[in-house]
């Protein structure tokens, strides 16, 4: 089968949790780089990785690399690639870049020349006008240090958009971020999970995909899948065989609660668009009301952040009644995703770990908070390690 070169884009912070993601599909050989993770596979990783990868923005397909310190060496290397190998005649071509730190910095005024290139080399190679007509052929170029990464991008839209959520909240945490902090825990379908403020429950409906192993592609189609040199059926293959996958077996439940009404109405929406409906309970709940009777567990959430000045004191509000109501929780394990570096004075403990990472473009911290393990859990352990005659 056909190799080639992806690169899946992903947020800063969320390299090693991708490059885990990739082990597991099967693709153990990739590098880390900031915001990428870059990896040599046969053809049908296109469809398999742009079905199951949850933490990724897009598998781009790279096509070469090159110096290019002026706009003649930028036209020329693109106009010179072989194109015509992966474009049809009628293809539709939009053109997407970026630029850091390199002498060609103008963005638009590289798209523009990008197109033109690629448009020259295939009215060359097709003799006639280009009609773009056809299926979309996404180019993106990545400009750095002087250096010109050029890729098609095989996912379309980014793969944050699963399919499922029609409506959101004010704040909405992307998708693909809400499966990276699940990921990033110590969470499993073997411990119960708590949302005490899942607005329009990115956080649990991600946690029931990842639990069902439902493939988060599974509602959507991507870019690739109308590219005549990937062939249909290798797209059919990867979907039956992640149907096949699906784990329809018993799990605690995962709950959700939000002191909005008609927050929760859209969250409940969005979990029956997303097949997870019967794996959730949402239910509607003032965040000081929040209680358990289950001894283990582990709470995740994105609490507000209080960035603006209005919302401030309301934020930290919210970060002590979390507190409060988590105090004799020792056995819980907490993970809280929040745009300040004073909650832990706040909160009136220091976290286990933290981590940076970035909504968008703000920069977060996810605290980490670590209780004791389940017994089932520290029995594992403990059978996994190495006797004493080994």
């Amino acid at each position: 089968m056909e190799q080639v070169t992806l690169t899946a884009t992903c947020g800063f912070g969320l390299e090693a949790v991708v490059a885990r993601e990739l082990f597991k599909l099967g693709y153990p050989d990739a590098k880390k780089t900031d915001g990428r993770v870059t990896f040599t596979a046969p053809i049908d990783a296109i469809p398999k990785c742009n079905l199951h990868l949850r933490s990724a923005n897009r598998v781009l397909l790279k096509l070469a690399e090159f110096p290019a310190e002026d706009f003649d060496a930028f036209f020329d290397q693109i106009r010179d690639l072989e194109w015509e190998g992966w474009i049809p005649r009628d293809a539709y071509i939009p053109v997407t870049g970026s630029s850091q730190k390199s002498q060609l910095h103008g963005v638009p005024a590289l798209q523009g020349m990008a197109k033109k290139a690629i448009a020259t080399r295939l009215q060359d190679v097709y003799k006639s006008e280009l009609p773009e007509s056809g299926a979309s052929f996404p180019v993106h170029f990545d400009m750095r240090h002087d250096q010109c990464s050029l890729f098609l991008n095989t996912s379309g839209d980014g793969l944050h958009r699963r399919g499922y959520r029609e409506k959101a909240g004010l704040a909405p945490l992307r998708e693909t971020l809400a499966a990276s902090l699940i990921q990033l825990s110590v969470w499993n379908r073997e411990r119960t999970l708590l949302d005490p403020l899942c607005g329009s429950g990115t956080i649990p409906i991600e946690a029931a995909l990842i639990a069902r192993n439902i493939p988060p592609g599974r509602n959507r189609s991507f870019a690739a899948e109308l590219w005549p040199r990937i062939p249909s059926q290798l797209w059919d293959d990867v979907r039956e065989a992640a149907e096949a996958a699906i784990d329809t077996s018993e799990m605690l439940p995962i709950i959700a609660t939000d002191q909005d009404y008609h927050i929760l109405k859209v969250a409940r929406e969005n979990a029956r668009l997303a097949g997870v409906e019967e794996d959730i309970h949402f239910q509607q709940q003032d965040l000081s009301e929040t209680t358990t009777k289950r001894k283990y567990g582990c709470l995740i959430t994105n609490p507000p952040y209080g960035q603006r000045l209005n919302e401030e004191e309301e934020a930290r509000q919210v970060w002590q009644t979390l507190s409060d109501v988590t105090e004799h929780w020792s056995t819980w394990s907490l993970f809280i995703f929040v745009a300040s570096r004073e909650f832990e004075s706040l909160f009136g403990k220091r976290a286990t770990r933290r981590r940076k990472l970035f909504n968008g473009s703000i920069e977060c911290t996810y605290y980490q908070y670590l209780g004791d393990k389940p017994p089932s859990m520290r029995k594992r352990a403990i059978s996994d390690e190495p006797s004493q005659a080994e």
